[in-house]
């Protein structure tokens, strides 16, 4: 397994949310990310039906564009009565006309697990898997998950995407009722990160 000897990468995401995310996972290990956005390096199309898959182009795509190592996340919420959608599409599912609305996303969810008369605990996993590229066309990938289930109505109102109906095990909170420094831990980011660290950083 390769190690960043790199002290800058550049995240492969237009995503805020995740940049901070990322940044402060990063910087105990003086690892400095900017974001693909901020490069002026455009989205390029996520043609594959996995995490792993649409990791890796949104990664090569940014290493390349940069020149630099570029992480890549990509993430959605997969609900057990659902046959785990949205899952790969999540982003998909809050698309409108004037832009991504996830709390359209999530009442679309809820309303189809009424549909279908879903007893409680409405399952569900945040899954999250992590690739790192480098401008020669190394990779490295990892995946995480945070299990729990999805809760109604939505609450809280920190976190983004389906954080404000996720509720994860343990917990009665759901992530957007949780500070950063109490959920970031749980999150299915923090296990794929986990794991690069063993890999890549430690």
């Amino acid at each position: 397994m390769r190690k960043l000897a790199e002290n800058k990468i550049v995240l492969a995401s237009h995503n805020q949310g995740k940049l901070s995310e990322i940044q402060v996972l990063l910087q105990p290990f003086g690892i400095s990310c900017v974001s693909a956005g901020e490069l002026g390096i455009d989205e390029p199309d996520e043609t594959e039906s996995t995490f792993s898959g649409n990791a890796r182009i949104k990664a090569h795509h940014a290493s390349m564009a940069s020149g630099l190592p570029a992480l890549s996340d990509d993430s959605g919420i997969s609900v057990d009565a659902l046959d785990g959608a949205p899952g790969v599409y999540t982003a998909d599912w809050a698309e409108t006309a004037g832009g991504r609305d996830f709390n359209l996303a999530m009442k679309a969810v809820w309303e189809k697990l009424e549909e279908r008369h879903v007893p409680s605990p409405r399952l569900a996993q945040f899954n999250c898997t992590l690739c790192l590229a480098w401008p020669d066309g190394h990779d490295e990938v990892f995946s995480g998950i945070a299990s729990g289930q999805v809760v109604w109505p939505m609450r809280g109102q920190h976190g983004f995407g389906f954080d404000p109906m996720f509720q994860p095990d343990g917990y009665t909170k759901t992530f957007a009722e949780m500070h950063p420094e109490e959920k970031n831990p749980l999150t299915h980011r923090a296990d794929a990160f986990a794991k690069l660290v063993a890999g890549c950083l430690g």
